[in-house]
């Protein structure tokens, strides 16, 4: 039996009562969950551009000469 068929089953026998604070504590699960996702992109983005800042600006070692494959 799968988890969330397993669940079901288990909160059918629940009072109603008991049924709506599980549905705010699983609302608060999704909601604390979905907040760690978007500090960690926040956080990779602002990583990524913090290593990217003024490249655009630098010489680059390499020519085009340097792009040619050789066999």
């Amino acid at each position: 039996m799968a988890i969330s068929q397993s669940l079901e089953a288990r909160i059918a026998l629940l009072p109603d009562s008991a049924q709506q604070e599980l549905l705010v504590f699983v609302e608060n699960l999704l909601h604390k969950y979905s907040s760690e996702d978007i500090e960690h992109k926040e956080w990779s983005m602002f990583s990524l551009e913090s290593a990217m800042r003024d490249i655009e600006n630098e010489e680059s070692p390499y020519s085009e000469e340097h792009l040619m494959e050789r066999w």
